[in-house]
């Protein structure tokens, strides 16, 4: 059985949500502000976090920073009413995996949970035997989740490394935005008209703005890919 930690503040949707998830063979804890939250997921065992953004004393951007500071494979779904596509980047800056905007129905975060579920189950099956990806000086060691280029440590957010990755893999073959979202986000619909581009100038800021050659290409109305271009 699946452990969940709840950080909500709304007592009544607490409730409904860990009743319902109960019923769905989960183990649920609940939390009704930011500190709390933070405590238990220092101090228990989780294997996942529902977590609210407009909470008492620590804000849900502060809690979700510092458990994936602490714990980087546990996943973050952040469930909130904020839903416009700046809330929604600023999430994914602070490491969440999704994110839910209320009202929802169940059953689409029920399908969510476990999607995120799988993964992380499937990330830590394979923690034995890290793989490093690598491309012209450029090297990201996916056991360490730590990036490298030209000798210099590059840091990079949760989403950000997933986007690198999931470029590097595809071995210079172009990738739609579409596919980006549903691959690197782990949904099939819209985040939000530019969220892609957004993430990708990230990247390219921090991987190819101060240096070559440029890994990091734009097919025009078709989507991203990776490979070594001379200039």
């Amino acid at each position: 059985m699946a452990r969940v930690l709840i950080i909500e503040d709304e007592s009544k949707v607490a409730i409904s949500v860990k009743k319902w998830l109960e019923e769905n063979k989960f183990l649920v804890d609940l939390a009704p502000d930011g500190a709390v939250g933070r405590h238990l997921a220092q101090t228990n065992t989780y294997d996942i976090v529902l977590l609210d953004l407009n909470l008492p004393f620590l804000s849900g951007f502060e809690v979700c920073r510092e458990i994936k500071a602490a714990q980087p494979t546990l996943p973050i779904i952040l469930v909130t009413a904020m839903d416009n596509i700046e809330q929604k980047l600023s999430g994914f800056e602070a490491g969440a995996d999704d994110y839910l905007v209320k009202p929802f129905d169940f059953r689409e975060l029920l399908a969510r949970m476990k999607t995120l579920l799988k993964r992380n189950q499937a990330t830590n099956e394979g923690t034995e035997s890290p793989e490093i990806l690598r491309m012209a000086d450029l090297e990201v060691d996916l056991g360490y989740k730590s990036v490298v280029r030209s000798g210099i440590t590059i840091e990079l957010t949760a989403k950000e490394f997933a986007l690198l990755e999931y470029l590097l893999r595809r071995n210079g073959r172009v990738a739609s935005r579409p596919e980006i979202v549903e691959n690197v986000w782990d949904i099939n619909f819209d985040l939000g008209t530019n969220v892609v581009d957004v993430y990708v100038n990230f990247l390219r800021k921090k991987i190819d703005r101060n240096f070559e050659p440029k890994l990091i290409h734009t097919k025009q109305g078709m989507g991203y890919y990776m490979k070594v271009q001379q200039p």
